[in-house]
């Protein structure tokens, strides 16, 4: 069965001084959020966020429910999984990278298992593959 989920935003003023507000998600998860242009390209945010962080966010728990679905069609479960995406934003450019890493417990698997479920999960989560067209995904993973 097919879902759909939805997020609204209201943007004031031009892309430079203006910012935005994610006004309401489908689940309600989410709670209004800040955003700016700013929170795209300088290091410090405001309390804002930026699509980047929120691509980041998605592809991190996609890639982990792919790869502990993986882990368990093998016979495997991890104990844990601890992920993180981050997203580079190149203005002029977009998105040129995206950096995956995770931490696996995983009982009863071998590294070199590990390393090709989590390649598997890289290449088949269907936020990896909304993203295809980022130039370079890199993925480091490792067991604790």
């Amino acid at each position: 069965m097919a879902t759909d989920r939805r997020a609204d935003v209201t943007w004031k003023g031009s892309l430079m001084e203006g910012a935005g507000t994610i006004t309401k998600t489908t689940s309600g998860a989410i709670g209004e959020l800040g955003v700016s242009w700013a929170a795209r390209t300088e290091a410090a945010t405001a309390g804002k966020t930026s699509p980047e962080e929120l691509i980041a966010a998605a592809h991190a728990a996609c890639f982990s429910m792919a790869l502990s679905h993986g882990l368990a069609q093998a016979g495997t479960p991890p104990d844990e999984l601890a992920t993180s995406a981050t997203v580079t934003f190149q203005p002029g450019e977009g998105i040129t990278k995206i950096a995956l890493t995770v931490e696996g417990s995983v009982p009863g698997v071998e590294e070199a298992a590990f390393v090709q479920a989590a390649e598997t999960a890289k290449e088949n989560c269907p936020v990896s593959k909304a993203l295809a067209s980022v130039p370079e995904i890199t993925l480091d993973a490792r067991l604790r």
